[in-house]
C-alpha cells in the first residue's frame, strides 16, 4: 500500500491537491505503523472505516467481474493470465462502472439498515 501511495498520491498528474479522501479497508498492510505515519506526514485525509466491514467500494465489484471473466477463459500460463486480464478489463462497460457508482447510496443505506449484515447488494 505504501508503495502505491508513494507512486500515485505523490504523482502530480492526479491534480487532486488535497480535495480527496483516501479509502482503504483496514487490511493490516494498510494500517501498518509505517503506512499510517506516512499518510499523516503527507496530510492525506483518510476515511474512517470499520474493520470487518462489508465491501462497499465499487471497485470490489469490478475486481469480481474481472476475476469471473478471466476464470472463464482458463489461462494456462502467466502470459495468458496477463493478456486475459488486460483484455477483460478493457471489455468492462463504462455503464457497469456508472451503475455501481449510481447505486452506491442505496448500498450504503441497505448496509446501515441491515446493521452491517447481509444485503441484496
Amino acid at each position: 500500500m505504501l508503495s502505491f501511495a508513494k507512486t500515485h498520491l505523490e504523482d502530480s498528474k492526479l491534480s487532486m491537491g488535497r480535495r480527496f479522501t483516501f479509502q482503504h479497508d483496514n487490511d493490516p498492510k494498510h494500517t501498518a505503523k509505517l503506512t499510517t505515519q506516512w499518510l499523516k506526514e503527507k496530510k492525506v485525509n483518510v476515511l474512517a472505516w470499520p474493520s470487518q466491514s462489508p465491501y462497499l467500494n465499487p471497485i470490489e465489484n469490478l475486481w469480481n467481474d474481472l476475476k469471473t471473466a478471466v476464470h472463464k477463459r482458463s489461462p494456462s500460463n502467466l502470459t495468458e493470465l496477463e493478456q486475459f486480464c488486460k483484455e477483460e478489463w478493457s471489455n468492462i462497460a463504462t455503464s457497469r462502472c456508472a451503475k455501481l457508482v449510481e447505486t452506491y447510496p442505496n448500498r450504503l443505506k441497505a448496509v446501515i439498515k441491515a446493521k452491517s449484515g447481509s444485503t441484496k447488494y
